[in-house]
């Protein structure tokens, strides 16, 4: 009986929560760490090199993809790393008040990296597994839409609420961080247990008897086949434009973040944690999420094909609103979250085209890993400008550096000119 229950649990019980599993600990990573770092008192040239080197993970993990493909089930892997995030969140705030706070929480931050990515990698093969090609193409935008809910809550609650903890205990930054890490432990522990009884078994996620020898002989093909699967000048531009599609925002991602928490003398809006969490953690991210259902919506509806381009204008044009910004240095919250809210919603428009075009070249055998090699070289295209930004922001200023990040917008035009997509893909089949 309980099996035939497990069968019949519809996505909508398990895609939600998962990519709130998938999202939350990618926002703690790469946003969260970076306010907390930077109310530890750390530099910009130091945070977005530090911090970038966490994405390496998300890079690399192609590289261990054919394991979470070929030893165990998908489910079994999302199970396992759930856990460790759990205990890697626990880790990070009983280091912060140690005496090598920036070591232990830098190793516990990497722990949960790693994880993090070898999550990403089983739940989407999980997704693939349990869904078909429609359904995919229809719940990517609910699965996006969940995965930036993880995301505002990282920014819209934990952010403020540390900064309320810092009201009450006044220069105590590390112990506030320590509590609210705590309390996310707790919480993933949840998630865990929760999907340990909830997620199904597809029929396809199957228990492979396979050694280690044996998956580990079976990289080479995998990645050959990956490399084979369209001729090779497609695949070159298909290789560009998932590494270079988001350059501009990979550049913005860090010091955006910075640019609306630095005080005024250091050319900063100056906003407090608070307006912080509504301006960019609630009302932006709301554009996040509103972007990505609509996204997907069109996609489902018209093909990716059609829409490629004004979602291409969507993720690159909206960057001029920090050149704005960083020029009128407005106070005013409705002002500030309203461009906010143009920019997010057109990255999170844009970022559809990305996501789908990621299924669409992953099709085929070894979907998961071929999918995971995709996601890792577009995390690639984030971490490496990601590096330099805060060098690049500290040198030339806010200012400058928000006009070169619009030049630089070109860029993802020019990948996105030569890359091929079948029309059909993403249509709803006619029965």
């Amino acid at each position: 009986m309980e099996q035939k229950l497990r069968k019949s649990i519809s996505p909508w019980a398990w895609i939600p929560s998962l990519y709130v599993a998938e999202g939350l600990p990618n926002v703690v990573v790469m946003t969260v760490a970076v306010v907390m770092y930077m109310q530890l008192g750390m530099s910009d040239t130091e945070i977005a090199l530090y911090t970038s080197w966490l994405g390496l993970p998300w890079v690399i993990k192609p590289f261990w993809s054919p394991f979470v493909d070929l030893y165990k089930t998908k489910r079994w892997w999302v199970l396992t790393m759930q856990a460790l995030l759990g205990s890697a969140l626990a880790g990070v705030a009983f280091t912060l008040n140690t005496p090598l706070w920036f070591q232990g929480t830098m190793a516990c931050f990497f722990l949960m990296a790693f994880s993090s990515a070898t999550h990403d990698i089983a739940a989407d093969g999980f997704y693939m597994l349990e869904l078909d090609d429609h359904q995919q193409t229809w719940f990517v935008g609910i699965r996006n839409l969940f995965y930036r809910l993880a995301v505002i809550f990282g920014n819209g609650v934990l952010i403020p609420v540390a900064g309320i903890l810092q009201v009450y205990f006044k220069d105590q930054t590390a112990f506030t961080w320590s509590l609210v890490f705590y309390g996310l432990a707790a919480l993933f522990i949840g998630i865990w247990l929760y999907h340990a009884y909830v997620m199904p078994r597809p029929k396809a996620d199957q228990r492979h008897q396979t050694s280690f020898k044996e998956v580990a002989s079976g990289i080479l093909p995998m990645f050959v086949s990956y490399f084979k699967k369209f001729p090779v000048k497609e695949t070159v531009f298909a290789m560009l434009f998932l590494l270079l599609y988001r350059f501009p925002e990979a550049l913005l991602t860090k010091m955006s973040l910075t640019f609306l928490q630095r005080p005024n003398s250091e050319g900063g809006l100056g906003l407090s944690p608070q307006e912080f969490g509504l301006a960019n953690g609630t009302v932006g991210l709301i554009g996040l999420m509103l972007g990505g259902i609509v996204g997907g919506w069109l996609a489902s509806r018209d093909g990716l094909k059609k829409w490629l381009w004004p979602m291409v204008c969507a993720i690159t044009l909206p960057d001029i609103v920090y050149v704005y910004m960083s020029y009128a240095m407005p106070h005013n919250l409705v002002l500030i979250s309203s461009c906010l809210f143009v920019e997010q919603f057109g990255y999170g428009l844009g970022f559809t085209a990305l996501t789908l075009y990621m299924l669409y070249f992953s099709q085929g055998q070894f979907k998961t890993s071929h999918y995971a090699i995709c996601t890792g070289i577009s995390y690639l295209g984030l971490m490496l400008p990601g590096m330099v930004s805060g060098w690049m922001k500290d040198s030339m200023g806010y200012q400058t550096f928000f006009i070169v990040v619009m030049g630089l917008c070109i860029i993802t035009f020019l990948v996105a000119a030569f890359i091929r997509i079948d029309p059909e893909f993403g249509k709803k089949k006619e029965e």
